[in-house]
């Protein structure tokens, strides 16, 4: 029987590349290799799931935007029948209804210098992440930074762009006179506001 088997699950649907891993492992007959391909994360953690589940090895490579090989590398004496696929499972992670509240055009205390350009650096950090907050809210000092002439702004107007929700208290925006230069986003409320932080999953301040 063959030891090494490659797999093209490239554009299937959860649960179909676990399916298609646990028939080839099955093929194996003992010990060996099945190379995976797949196009998304969700494939790939479930993948390493059923290597930990069966007791195999499991390396990963991202050979492209959006293509991942896993090798999954099984034992001599692994136990894996074809109709194992029957009862294959195929674990979807909730999205968290992340929150970031900013309060300042700072960050942190000492030196306000010093301050916003951590929080320029902790605005650009954000939207590097894997997952990007659900919404971003601005008020008091914050406010300054969804507006015109802000060092945040470019990066604000890219997190809107991917979807993520940006609002600014409207009362901070008009106590600093600066409502009619605000450049991203929407004006907000306390009331949204407190509604928002309360339907927050995780709630992140810098």
């Amino acid at each position: 029987m063959a030891n090494e088997v490659q797999v093209n699950a490239l554009g299937d649907a959860c649960p179909i590349p676990v399916v298609k891993t646990i028939k080839a492992l099955a093929s194996l007959g003992g010990a060996g290799t099945v190379e995976t391909l797949v196009d998304n994360k969700v494939a790939v953690e479930n993948l390493k799931r059923l290597a930990a589940d069966k007791g195999c090895e499991v390396a990963i490579a991202q050979k492209a935007d959006k293509e991942w090989h896993v090798v999954l590398t099984a034992p001599e004496g692994v136990e894996v029948a074809a109709k194992d696929a029957d009862d294959a499972q195929c674990y979807i992670p909730t999205k968290k209804n992340l929150v970031v509240q900013i309060s300042s055009d700072a960050m942190g205390n000492g030196s306000d210098e010093l301050g916003r350009s951590l929080m320029k650096a902790f605005i650009f950090a954000v939207t590097q992440q894997d997952e990007l907050p659900a919404t971003m809210l601005f008020y008091n000092g914050g406010a300054h930074l969804t507006c015109e002439g802000s060092p945040a702004l470019e990066d604000l107007k890219s997190l809107a762009s991917q979807g993520v929700e940006i609002l600014t208290c409207g009362t901070c925006l008009n106590h600093f006179g600066i409502a009619d230069t605000l450049a991203v986003g929407e004006v907000t409320n306390m009331y949204v506001i407190c509604q928002k932080l309360e339907q927050a999953s995780l709630i992140v301040r810098p």
